[in-house]
């Protein structure tokens, strides 16, 4: 009879199993189907990924449940199939494994590295219903693997506690050696795992045996539970339209005595990693005596992760206040100018100096809006505040960057002094002037908040320490033209817990909405600023009615705009525009005008308007005298 996991690890190194699913991508299965339902349709196929691995000399097996939760399920229509999956696949390991071997619960990150929209709620029901189906199908332990956080890691960890006493390994993927993704160091976050009740703590994926090396020694002789390394056969390379993994059997076997000299009492290997990985291993432990496992020193325990702050905090350009300061204690005016659609920027730079000469308080430049190409607004936003001195707030859309992308793109606005931001999910590219294009969406407008506030606490989105903290002030997007305003300030409630800093809204044509929107958030104690758009002509007008996602025009604005073009239609928008300001003056601080057409000299009267109406003088367009400059 097999002893009990605990106390096996205590007499040797175990051996554990390879890549599951790199290892069915090379046997044909493509990427983008669910390789957790083969264990329902084509089980015979999981089952000879397991025999080959038990015949490379595997001790610990995982059962093929790595993404099989309702959240990952539900991609694939499967949803409802949640405790069959899991089932399935521990009675598939169980009968290659045997009496002899061990077979895991493999359970892996839901949130997967990004800020996503699962909340903890969810994220509670989803691990308790995967691990009660392992668990109840007879399982030696749970093993969690692939977790980012400490955060996802802990909930996940609680859920098998409160269901089970058996073994509970747990395994991050770690970027940066030191760090967690929310910038825990990894002494603390062991720490913080242990005392969870965590068996096993280790690393797996994300890197290879040098990576996940380098990760272990920043926790050797800290831990005080035996430790597991599942690493990567190496970084993957795309070759022929194939991923391949350049590291080798013989040098997985090199490493492994060194593992289990740090600690390691389970090892196996992640993606990329086959059964001659496995046997390599195996050979090399054979004659293994593990030493036992040392007690950490309670002062070898390091904090939770202080970093440098900037000597102002980035509070603003210069130090300046930001738009929120400001919008506190004074209307605040915001201007949209579109960067162009071409190489010329002569008209937009002296639009930019018009604004500032009218007193805007900042001038917001759109990413590619309607997923048209425009000019860079980050080159733009610097030229705007080297050459104007006006304040640049710039859009980041969701549509156009991965993570990596998104993360370089904040560091370099930090690096250029451009700190007000919106963050908005961006219109889909097929939509826009290059239609094959591909839009990515990696982030939602919510999960963009959320990350671009990590980089203020000076850590990156991989979890590694920025040196420094940015300052981003983050705005965030609300539509009031719906149905249900309830309803969208409910979504606008979600924003502001992910950490937004101001809003700025669609163009609204409708007095009474703007009173109705004032009522709908009065109690939210972040700035709203209300956007409008003065209408260039009764095309203009039918245009944005009827085509525009986000914009809905009233009946009796679009009587008075019928018809009318150039100057005359231009005049009339200024006109419906100074009433909707006459509203949003007196309920709101915040306005938000948008330039249609690059006709800044409208946006420019409006924006002075604004500061007729208002109690306090322009900062920048009034001389001692109270004279126009």
């Amino acid at each position: 009879m097999k002893a009990d996991l605990r106390t096996a690890m205590k007499q040797r190194v175990l051996v554990g199993d390879g890549a599951m699913g790199t290892f069915l991508y090379q046997m044909g299965f493509p990427v983008g189907i669910s390789y957790e339902e083969l264990n329902l349709i084509s089980p015979e196929v999981v089952a000879d990924v397991h025999r080959r691995y038990r015949d490379a000399g595997t001790d610990i097996f995982e059962t093929n449940t790595y993404s099989a939760n309702f959240d990952k399920l539900s991609k694939f229509g499967l949803e409802s199939k949640v405790e069959d999956v899991n089932r399935a696949g521990v009675r598939i390991a169980k009968e290659v494994a045997g009496t002899e071997n061990y077979v895991l619960g493999a359970v892996g990150s839901i949130r997967g590295g990004k800020r996503t929209n699962v909340s903890t709620s969810e994220l509670k029901r989803f691990y308790q219903q995967q691990i009660f189906a392992l668990l109840d199908e007879g399982v030696d332990g749970i093993l969690l693997e692939t977790f980012y956080d400490i955060e996802e890691m802990d909930i996940a960890l609680l859920q098998a506690r409160k269901l089970s006493d058996l073994p509970v390994i747990g395994q991050f993927a770690v970027e940066d050696v030191g760090h967690t993704l929310d910038g825990y160091t990894m002494p603390e976050a062991f720490r913080i795992m242990r005392e969870q009740g965590a068996d096993v703590i280790g690393f797996n994926c994300r890197s290879g045996p040098n990576g996940i090396m380098r990760a272990m020694e920043t926790v050797a002789g800290r831990v005080g539970v035996p430790m597991s390394v599942y690493p990567n056969a190496g970084a993957a390379d795309y070759v022929d339209g194939q991923f391949r993994y350049g590291a080798t059997p013989e040098y997985f076997g090199q490493t492994a005595v060194q593992f289990a000299d740090l600690g390691a009492r389970i090892i196996g290997g992640c993606c990329g990693t086959t059964p001659d990985h496995i046997t390599a291993i195996k050979q090399a432990l054979a004659d293994y005596v593990p030493q036992p496992i040392a007690e950490p020193d309670p002062a070898e325990i390091t904090s939770r992760i202080v970093l440098h702050e900037n000597v102002d905090e980035r509070a603003g350009r210069g130090g300046q206040p930001t738009i929120v300061d400001l919008v506190k204690q004074r209307h605040t005016v915001i201007v949209e100018l579109d960067p162009p659609r071409d190489l010329d920027i002569a008209k937009f730079m002296k639009g930019a100096e018009t604004l500032k000469a009218a007193g805007a308080d900042a001038l917001t430049l759109a990413d590619n809006s309607l997923a048209v190409t425009r000019m860079s607004n980050m080159a733009l936003g610097h030229l705007v505040q080297d050459r104007t001195g006006l304040r640049a707030l710039v859009h980041i859309a969701c549509r156009d960057r991965n993570l990596i992308g998104t993360q370089s793109h904040m560091m370099g606005f930090d690096a250029l002094g451009i700190n007000h931001v919106l963050a908005v999910t961006g219109d889909p590219a097929r939509f826009g002037d290059l239609p094959g294009s591909s839009s990515v969406y990696d982030l939602t407008s919510f999960e963009i908040i959320r990350m671009i506030k990590q980089l203020n606490d000076g850590v990156a989105f991989s979890g590694k320490p920025l040196k420094q903290k940015a300052g981003f002030v983050i705005g965030a997007a609300f539509n009031p033209n719906v149905k249900h305003l309830d309803k969208a300030v409910q979504r606008l409630e979600k924003k502001i817990a992910s950490g937004a800093d101001y809003i700025m809204t669609q163009p609204v044509y409708d007095p009474q909405l703007i009173v109705a929107m004032r009522e709908a958030t009065k109690h939210l104690d972040i700035p709203i600023f209300v956007g409008i758009m003065p209408l260039a002509s009764g095309r203009n007008a039918e245009y944005l009615h009827n085509e525009v996602p986000g914009i809905q025009l009233s009946d009796e604005v679009r009587s008075r705009m019928a018809g009318l073009e150039g100057e005359e239609g231009r005049a009339m928008g200024v006109t419906i525009a100074k009433e909707l300001l006459d509203v949003a003056t007196e309920h709101f601080k915040g306005i938000y005008l948008m330039t249609p057409f690059m006709f800044y000299g409208m946006t420019a009267e409006l924006t002075q308007y604004v500061w007729e109406k208002s109690e306090h003088q322009c900062p920048t367009c009034f001389n001692p005298n109270n004279q126009l400059q």
